[in-house]
């Protein structure tokens, strides 16, 4: 039984998408015997082509807590729309206290960003952005406040059409 699911699990990873681990924490419950101790695993999934998601996953063991987070990752992902290796104009990303200023860059500019926040760019396929975090500099909640931000993109075409403008008169 165990070896029909093997090869499965090899097509799962070979599945062409970059996975970066951003954190794990050691959490812990008390329970009346003492202290149960879990892996908690926070992981970024992306496409390298506009497509990013983020999971959590807490396990026993380390491996299987980053395999729980990319799972999550995989079923969150959402689209971002990408022009010339940047993003269409700026944003703020809030999530709770949280907040990350991202401004569109000139070409060779390369990702300005910290810890967190470089991994979801580099993992969405963004290669020219600058940004700066404010609020917190929480991993969980700079990722969050990130993919909120990417989320709120939206081209001029498809600004454009929700106006029932044409582009032209929409960048004027």
């Amino acid at each position: 039984m165990a070896r029909e699911n093997r090869p499965q699990r090899k097509q799962e990873q070979d599945d062409g998408l970059i996975k970066k681990t951003i954190g794990i924490n050691r959490v812990s419950k008390t329970v009346k015997g003492g202290r149960n101790m879990r892996f908690s695993a926070l992981v970024v999934v992306g496409d390298g082509n506009g497509k990013v998601g983020y999971g959590q996953g807490k396990a026993k063991e380390v491996p299987e807590a980053i395999e729980k987070a990319t799972q999550a990752a995989k079923k969150n992902m959402i689209r971002v729309p990408i022009v010339n290796d940047t993003i269409p104009h700026e944003t703020i990303g809030k999530f709770g206290r949280g907040a990350v200023l991202m401004l569109p860059a000139a070409v060779g500019t390369g990702v300005i960003a910290g810890g967190p926040v470089r991994a979801v760019m580099e993992a969405v396929g963004v290669k020219n952005i600058r940004t700066k975090s404010h609020g917190t500099q929480n991993p969980i909640n700079c990722v969050k406040a990130t993919v909120a931000g990417l989320a709120s993109l939206k081209t001029a075409e498809e600004i454009a059409y929700l106006r029932g403008k044409t582009v032209e008169e929409v960048v004027g």
